[in-house]
């Protein structure tokens, strides 16, 4: 993995993505927004991906409890093929297990509609820890 100045996390679900970022030196995630997973949706990264300019995607990748790939695993990584595989902006896969029930205990109770986008802060808090980039 390159070094990165500002990454996108995406938990991408059947109806909907949340999208959230997090920048390397700040440290902080962010949820932005959930977005429908349509035939939009590649226009609207393209826009997520300038305004915030990103240079690395981080995508949730769902398992089951012992690790193994799931139906949704297979929905996903298809995904990325036809979603993010023409872009030139690095994209990683990220477990994303427990992402929703750890985002369902963060999120303040007005936020609700923003339940995806916290689950993918999960995942880019997940990434920057695993991947040894948490400031202690």
């Amino acid at each position: 993995m390159s070094k990165f100045t500002n990454a996108l996390g995406l938990d991408v679900g059947d109806v909907r993505i949340g999208v959230a970022r997090v920048n390397r030196i700040a440290q902080i995630t962010e949820p932005l927004l959930v977005l429908k997973n349509d035939e939009t949706f590649g226009m609207k990264l393209d826009q997520l991906l300038l305004e915030y300019d990103i240079d690395l995607i981080v995508v949730g990748l769902p398992r089951n409890m012992s690790g193994e790939k799931t139906k949704q695993t297979l929905i996903v990584e298809d995904f990325v093929l036809k979603s993010l595989a023409s872009l030139k902006t690095e994209h990683v896969f990220q477990d994303e297990t427990l992402s929703t029930v750890e985002a369902e205990s963060r999120m303040p109770k007005h936020a609700e509609h923003l339940k995806d986008a916290y689950a993918a802060c999960v995942i880019l808090d997940d990434f920057m820890t695993t991947s040894g980039l948490r400031y202690n």
